[in-house]
């Protein structure tokens, strides 16, 4: 009785597979993982998830099988900016705008709508020259700040992209501060797309998506300085990399 897996096994990676036969609970380190009646899982390594990590499944006799897994460290790109971060911190009027904005993609991402993209072999929801990456860590005139959580991609303005993978429209709205058009789409079991700065949107919440379907336009909306997409995954909380799910961009 063992776990049957691919993936990447690094951080900001991902593993789907088979659980053993029997499982009734399984866990990703401390996280829980969503098993479903035929065993069928799908888990995700933060970007910066420690490199030993153990896979847990709880059988219905009791019995516990456990897996550890070793993750390849990544090293990542730096981005450093010549300007100074503020000092103080936001100001009040700031936050009273952002944090209604906050809640409402926490309560997106929180949403179990049983959507089975999951599954799937993810594409790419618009191919182009990836601007920047998954992971680069930014300074502010050496001051170390956060990293870029998503994968940039500039294929032109105003060229429509497409769901990566089936699932449900969660949070579709044109006025955020940092993300301008924001899309976020539930694949079920934990796992949601976020596509950022859209010039255009074309679904709206509650839609059922299909792989492929035209979903927004590219755009350079919101805290953007030029046209892309910022398509960002993200598994019961843990960051990790597009790239490595999408595959390569043929």
């Amino acid at each position: 009785m063992t776990f049957s897996y691919s993936g990447e096994l690094s951080q900001g990676g991902f593993i789907g597979g088979q659980a053993p036969d029997g499982t009734v609970s399984a866990t990703l380190g401390e996280g829980e993982i969503m098993v479903t009646e035929d065993g069928r899982f799908f888990a995700a390594f933060d970007r910066d998830s420690p490199t030993n990590v153990t896979l847990t499944a709880t059988l219905s006799g009791g019995q516990v099988v456990r897996e550890d897994l070793t993750l390849s460290q990544r090293s990542w790109q730096r981005q450093n900016l010549n300007i100074a971060r503020r000092p103080g911190g936001p100001s009040a009027a700031f936050l009273k705008r952002r944090q209604p904005q906050i809640d409402a993609i926490n309560a997106a991402r929180a949403e179990e709508t049983g959507a089975r993209g999951w599954q799937q072999d993810f594409i790419w929801p618009v191919k182009g020259r990836i601007s920047s990456p998954f992971g680069v860590q930014r300074y502010y005139r050496g001051e170390k700040a956060g990293y870029h959580r998503g994968i940039d991609i500039a294929p032109g303005n105003g060229v429509p992209f497409v769901a990566p993978a089936d699932g449900v429209v969660v949070l579709a709205g044109t006025d955020f501060i940092f993300e301008g058009g924001l899309i976020i789409i539930d694949h079920g079991a934990g796992l949601n797309s976020a596509f950022l700065h859209a010039s255009r949107i074309v679904v709206k919440v509650g839609d059922e998506v299909r792989q492929g379907q035209h979903i927004g336009n590219v755009g350079s909306t919101g805290r953007s300085t030029g046209p892309h997409l910022d398509w960002g995954l993200w598994w019961n909380g843990a960051r990790f990399d597009p790239r490595l799910l999408a595959g390569p961009m043929n």
